[in-house]
């Protein structure tokens, strides 16, 4: 397994990058370790979501609602 550490701006270790192949086989020997992948969203869902942004843009360009920081933004992440 080839494990590649994360490093934050402080040099201190944060992460870990697992390649795929390691991570397929680690899923097939730890078959908990399928709780914490994330599906992945189907199109009508993403459709949903460019929808819903493009309907707030307007609603802020209208002036109906505030638009937010970018730390609010991440903050919703």
């Amino acid at each position: 397994m080839s494990l590649q550490i994360i490093q934050g701006g402080n040099g201190k270790p944060t992460g870990v990058f697992i390649p795929m192949n390691d991570w397929e086989i680690m899923k097939e020997e730890y078959q908990n370790l399928q709780a914490w992948e994330e599906p992945e969203p189907t199109k009508a869902e993403i459709l949903a979501g460019i929808k819903e942004a493009v309907e707030e843009v307007k609603l802020i360009k209208a002036g109906k609602i505030k638009a937010k920081s970018l730390k609010e933004l991440l903050n919703e992440l």
